[in-house]
C-alpha cells in the first residue's frame, strides 16, 4: 500500500490544523506531540525480535511433540456464509446488481470530479475517494474482510455488461501464456509506484483523471485480448494486490463451488501452494514499495541524499542531469525506489539459498523462494497496518466535508461543509504500540506459514525446522528494521 504525493500533502495540511490549534509540533504523521519511549527504543527492538524468536522455538517444541500436524497442512474446517443472512444476500443476484451499480456510480463520480470539479486537491472528492477511502481503506477491508474488490470492482462490471451489450466480448482473442503469470500486474504495480512515491502525478485532480482513465484503457483491453476472469486474476493490479491480501482475511471464496467461506485467518496463505516467480517478485514489490516509502522519513535516508549532494564522484553526472531539464530529487529517489526492491531480493534469495544449504535436500533456490513466497504476506499487512493507520483515522475524514461539496463549487448537500478534523481520534503513542503489536504478530504469523511451508517440503521435522533458522534470522532482523522505521515519526528517541 502507497501513501501517494497527494495524500501526503493532505496529510500536511492536516498537521498545519494541529499546529493551528495545539502548542505541539506536527510531524510526518500529523499528530501533536512524539510518544515519549518509557524505555530506550532498543529495548523495544530487541524485545520484538527475541518474541519472534521464541515464535519458532514454540513451534518447533509443539513440532517435536506432536509432530507434523504442527504445521496446519491438514484439512482445516470452514463454515459457508451462504447459510446466513449476510450471506443470502450477497448472493442474491439483485442486492449484487444494487451493490456493483453502487460501485460504478462512485466511479463515475471520481472522474467527474477529477474532470469538472475544482483543481485544488483538498477541494475535490477525488484524490481523498481515491487515495484514502478506497486505496487505503479497500486495502485493510480485502486483509481482515476479504476480498471485497472481486465483488465491486468496476472494471469488471463495466466489462461484463459491455460483454451483454456486445457478445464479442465474451470470447478471447489470445489464450493467455502461463509463462506471463502475474508480470503485467507487476509492472503496473512499479509503474504506479513510481508516480505516487516518486512523481507526484497523482496529486491534481487533471493528472489523476488521466492516470485512470489510461488505466482503464489497458485493463479494458487486457480483459477484450484475453477474457475478463483472466485480465482481473493475473494482469489488472488492484484484482492481483487486493486478492493478495484477502488470502490472510477471514473470508475467502471457493470459486469451484461458488460460495463465500468463513475460515481461520491466514488459512488461505497457508494452502495457496508455491508462487510462481512473477507472483514471489510481486509480493517482494508489495514489501519493499512500503518499506521505502517509509525510509524517506527517516534519518538514514537524510544521510542519504546528503551523501548525494555532496558526492564529487556523482557531481557531474548529477549536473548534467539538471542541465538536460531533471529534478534532481525525483533521480534519486527513483534511484531508492529501484534499489529497494532489487535489494528486497537479493536478500531473500541469498536467505533461501541458506535454507537449501542448511536442509541439505530439498528444492533449490528460486522453488524455495516460491514455496515461501506467501508466508511474506502477513509482514507486508502488518507493516501497512501500523504505517498507514493514523493516515486513514485523519485524512479519511476529509471525506465528510466533501460529501456535501465533491466538485469544490459551495454546495452543502448533507450538510456536513462545515465539519472539522478530529485529531484526538489517534496519537503517537497508540500508533506505535499498534505499530508493535502489528509488527510482531505478523512476524509470527509469517513464521508459522514458512514452518507449515517447511513440513510440505521435507520429510523429516527436524529437517524442516533446521530449513528455516535462516529465515527466521531474516524475519527477526526486518522485524527491528521495520520497527525502527515506524518508530521515527512518532516516538522521541527513535
Amino acid at each position: 500500500m502507497i501513501v501517494p504525493s497527494a495524500s501526503r500533502r493532505l496529510v500536511r495540511a492536516i498537521g498545519a490544523l494541529v499546529l493551528a490549534f495545539a502548542p505541539c509540533e506536527a510531524v510526518a504523521h500529523a499528530f501533536g506531540a512524539r510518544h515519549e519511549l518509557t524505555l530506550p527504543l532498543s529495548a523495544y527492538l530487541w524485545a520484538a525480535a527475541a518474541a519472534v524468536a521464541l515464535s519458532f522455538l514454540v513451534m518447533g517444541l509443539v513440532t517435536a511433540l506432536v509432530g507434523r500436524r504442527a504445521g496446519a497442512s491438514g484439512p482445516i474446517r470452514r463454515f459457508d456464509l451462504g447459510a446466513t443472512m449476510i450471506g443470502r444476500l450477497l448472493a442474491n443476484r439483485i442486492a449484487l446488481a444494487a451493490i456493483r451499480t453502487i460501485s460504478v456510480a462512485l466511479f463515475l463520480l471520481v472522474l467527474a470530479t477529477a474532470a469538472f470539479g475544482s483543481p485544488d486537491p483538498l477541494a475535490n472528492f477525488a484524490p481523498t475517494f481515491v487515495w484514502v477511502l478506497w486505496w487505503v481503506g479497500m486495502s485493510y477491508i480485502s486483509a481482515f474482510a476479504g476480498d471485497l474488490w472481486r465483488l465491486v470492482n468496476p472494471w469488471a462490471t463495466l466489462f461484463a455488461w459491455s460483454e451483454r451489450i456486445l457478445p464479442v466480448l465474451r470470447k478471447p482473442r489470445w489464450t493467455y501464456p502461463e509463462g506471463l503469470g502475474v508480470w503485467p500486474a507487476a509492472f503496473l504495480f512499479a509503474v504506479f509506484a513510481w508516480f505516487e512515491l516518486v512523481s507526484a502525478a497523482g496529486e491534481q485532480p487533471r493528472v489523476l483523471l488521466v492516470l485512470i482513465a489510461t488505466y482503464s484503457l489497458l485493463t479494458w483491453t487486457g480483459m477484450a485480448l484475453f477474457g475478463r476472469e483472466i485480465w482481473r486474476e493475473r494482469g489488472e493490479l488492484f484484482g492481483v494486490f487486493f486478492g493478495l491480501l484477502a488470502r490472510f482475511a477471514v473470508t475467502g471464496w471457493d470459486g469451484e463451488r461458488r460460495r463465500w467461506l468463513l475460515r481461520p485467518p491466514a488459512s488461505g496463505l497457508n494452502e495457496a501452494g508455491p508462487a510462481s516467480v512473477s507472483m514471489t517478485v510481486f509480493v517482494l514489490l508489495t514489501l519493499s514499495f512500503v518499506f521505502f516509502d517509509g525510509l524517506r522519513e527517516t534519518p538514514a535516508w537524510a544521510g542519504v541524499l546528503q551523501w548525494v549532494t555532496e558526492s564529487m564522484t556523482l557531481r557531474p553526472g548529477l549536473l548534467a542531469l539538471r542541465d538536460a531539464g531533471f529534478d534532481l530529487l525525483k533521480v534519486v529517489q527513483t534511484a531508492g525506489l529501484l534499489a529497494v526492491p532489487v535489494a528486497f531480493g537479493a536478500a531473500y534469495f541469498l536467505f533461501c539459498r541458506l535454507t537449501r544449504a542448511a536442509a541439505g535436500e530439498g528444492p533449490g533456490t528460486v522453488a524455495l523462494a516460491g514455496a515461501f513466497a506467501h508466508s511474506l504476506v502477513p509482514i507486508a499487512i502488518a507493516y501497512h497496518l501500523a504505517h498507514y493507520v493514523s493516515y486513514l483515522l485523519l485524512a479519511g475524514q476529509l471525506a465528510i466535508p466533501l460529501s456535501s461539496d465533491p466538485f469544490g463549487l459551495g454546495w452543502n448537500l448533507f450538510g456536513t461543509t462545515a465539519y472539522r478534523l478530529d485529531v484526538s481520534v489517534i496519537d503517537a503513542r497508540r500508533v506505535w504500540y499498534t505499530a508493535i503489536v502489528a509488527v510482531v504478530t505478523g512476524h509470527a504469523v509469517a513464521v508459522w506459514l514458512a514452518h507449515a511451508a517447511a513440513l510440505r517440503l521435507y520429510v523429516a521435522p527436524a529437517t524442516a525446522l533446521r530449513s528455516q533458522l535462516p529465515l527466521l534470522a531474516l524475519m527477526v532482523g526486518y522485524t527491528a528494521t521495520s520497527l525502527w522505521i515506524l518508530a521515527q515519526p512518532v516516538v522521541k528517541n527513535g
